[in-house]
């Protein structure tokens, strides 16, 4: 008859352990790190702190107060030369996202039809699609923004030419005009909601009449930005609740008509209230005035940026794709699934898995690569704060940290918000 007994008392913890013993190694190597990067950043800063120069002019931001003294192209808000630094890098900021939230839409649509299409079975799509990713990818990103600049400003036509009855062009939609000083479209603006005033009285004609006056308040479109987060929120539980029906009856109900009703009844009726009105852009004299203007530069660096890491998407995609089981695709197509249907409902979310991670990089390098905008001219924030404000102020210091905070913290967010949906495809272990 066998008897338990106790298990041998190891022996008291020795230094040794630290290296020798592989539960204690890992924390040792990082700790060592740890005191290795601090010591790194001590030495910078007190190398930084008893530096002369910097001990003499000191550390200082009160000159984003001072007076900008420089005009800035491409505005999103309201800005003049008369205003301050602190305002010339909020516009530079609020270019630099406009950009990058733009180029990240239009490479991933870009990237997924051309990463679909590379498997085509088709041979001449199949190899165009290839032609594509091999000479986009391999050609630096800096030299297709001034490519695409250059041939936008050489070969769209000048405004004169949209002028008389015999013009050689006419608006598209007779709304937008694309010229080679830009592309000019609608304007949205309010004339109710917060803000509003009273309707001013203007004569046409020898006849008076009353014409609400546009609000210049961002509150409303933060009452938009409101409602359709709200409408988000709407479409998220309506798709929730099916899946339990789903789970619960095994059939899932038909719920286009409420998601739609969702997105569409809301914001509708919000513009109606808030008087959502268009200003059309017109000619006057050699250029059109009124509208919203994307100046070549922007249209240059989102183009370029789009279709340069869209090749990259492009393969994560196709290497997506080809991780998912053919059995998938065979079972599909035995309970007689179309190829497109196969394509969107079976094959593409289970690729997710696969694609979601590189394509996080994807969209940081495309926030990275916007501070090459300098080179065509676009004012971004490495254009402002990092350009022309630190040339001015002299406060290279305070400029350089204050472009890396903002780099840093946009591109944390994305990695964020990217994580967040990568959790919620990846899968679920039972």
């Amino acid at each position: 008859m066998t008897t338990m007994t106790d298990p041998p008392q190891a022996d008291g913890f020795r230094i040794g352990q630290l290296i020798n013993d592989t539960r204690y190694r890992s924390y040792t190597f990082q700790f060592i790190a740890l005191l290795a990067l601090i010591f790194s950043f001590g030495w910078l800063i007190n190398n930084a702190i008893n530096n002369p120069v910097l001990q003499e002019v000191g550390i200082n931001f009160g000159f984003l107060q001072d007076q900008a003294g420089y005009d800035i192209g491409q505005r999103p808000i309201e800005y003049n030369s008369q205003s301050s630094h602190l305002r010339a890098s909020i516009v530079g900021a609020i270019n630099t996202l406009i950009v990058a939230f733009l180029a990240c839409a239009t490479a991933t649509v870009f990237g997924v039809i051309a990463g679909v299409l590379r498997l085509s079975n088709n041979w001449i799509i199949r190899k165009l699609m290839s032609i594509y990713v091999e000479i986009f990818r391999n050609i630096p990103v800096l030299i297709w923004i001034i490519i695409i600049f250059t041939v936008a400003a050489n070969v769209l036509p000048q405004p004169r030419e949209y002028r008389g009855e015999d013009a050689a062009y006419s608006p598209l939609f007779g709304v937008v005009a694309a010229t080679n000083r830009g592309v000019y479209i609608p304007r949205p603006y309010f004339t109710e909601g917060i803000g509003a005033q009273e309707p001013a009285a203007v004569e046409v004609d020898g006849v008076s009449t009353l014409v609400a006056q546009e609000v210049t308040s961002s509150a409303n479109w933060l009452i938009v930005f409101g409602v359709l987060l709200a409408s988000f929120a709407i479409a998220k539980g309506i798709s929730v609740w099916a899946s339990r029906q789903q789970l619960t009856t095994g059939i899932r109900p038909k719920t286009w008509y409420f998601t739609a009703a969702a997105w569409i009844v809301p914001i509708a009726v919000t513009l109606w209230i808030l008087g959502l009105r268009w200003e059309i852009p017109t000619l006057q004299g050699f250029n059109f005035r009124g509208g919203i203007v994307l100046q070549n530069p922007l249209l240059a660096l989102w183009f370029a940026l789009s279709i340069y890491t869209g090749a990259f998407i492009a393969e994560n995609v196709r290497a997506g794709i080809l991780a998912v089981s053919k059995g998938q695709t065979e079972a599909a197509a035995a309970l007689g699934l179309r190829p497109r249907r196969i394509m969107s409902l079976v094959v593409l979310p289970q690729a997710l898995r696969v694609i979601i991670p590189p394509l996080i990089s994807q969209y940081l390098n495309i926030t990275k690569n916007t501070s090459l905008a300098i080179a065509v001219g676009y004012m971004d924030l490495t254009g402002t704060l990092g350009g022309i404000t630190l040339n001015q102020t002299g406060r290279a210091l305070e400029c350089i940290l204050l472009l890396m905070a903002f780099y840093l913290t946009f591109s944390l967010a994305i990695s964020a918000i990217m994580n967040v949906y990568n959790n919620s495809v990846k899968l679920k272990e039972r």
